[in-house]
């Protein structure tokens, strides 16, 4: 049975709803909150998503889309051009290589390999940077981020499991 242009429309829309979501948060990540330094300090959001969105549906969260993602948050931080791009990119290959690892696995184990890619990807970032730029790092900064950013992985992956269950179909 052929189907219609609007089942292949919504086949479609719930197929891009990792990309379309992980974009979304990466414009909500740059809405400013009037708190002193906020900004050195945020929770990395879009690591987070693009790392619950590649364990969860390497599937739909391919390669391209965690470049365009990244080179969009470059965009918008104003930071070095490529810098999250890339960052984010090493992370999807982290993960989709040792994807057997993360398959079916409880939220606890998960969540301890969130916090370990956290650390790489902060040092990396730092090393980075400090290599491109010459400057030094607010490791102070760097360790708040780095808190915030595991001690809220948990609320934004029940929020995208719940965007899971409701827009996408059992892989």
């Amino acid at each position: 049975m052929k189907s219609s242009p609007f089942q292949q429309l919504d086949l479609w829309a719930r197929r891009t709803a990792p990309f379309a979501i992980t974009l979304f948060v990466v414009v909500l990540s740059f809405v400013p909150l009037r708190l002193p330094a906020y900004f050195s300090v945020a929770p990395d959001f879009v690591l987070m998503a693009v790392f619950y969105w590649t364990v969860h549906r390497s599937d739909l969260m391919r390669s391209w889309s965690v470049f365009v993602v990244g080179l969009f948050d470059d965009l918008l931080s104003g930071g070095l051009l490529g810098l999250n791009a890339l960052t984010l990119l090493l992370v999807h290959w982290a993960i989709v290589t040792q994807h057997k690892v993360f398959r079916g696995k409880p939220f606890g184990p998960v969540w301890a390999a969130f916090a370990v890619v956290a650390t790489a990807t902060n040092l990396f970032v730092a090393i980075l940077a400090y290599a491109l730029a010459r400057a030094p790092v607010d490791m102070g900064a760097l360790g708040v981020q780095y808190a915030l950013t595991v001690a809220l992985y948990p609320v934004l992956a029940w929020l995208l499991g719940r965007a899971q269950r409701a827009f996408l179909p059992v892989p």
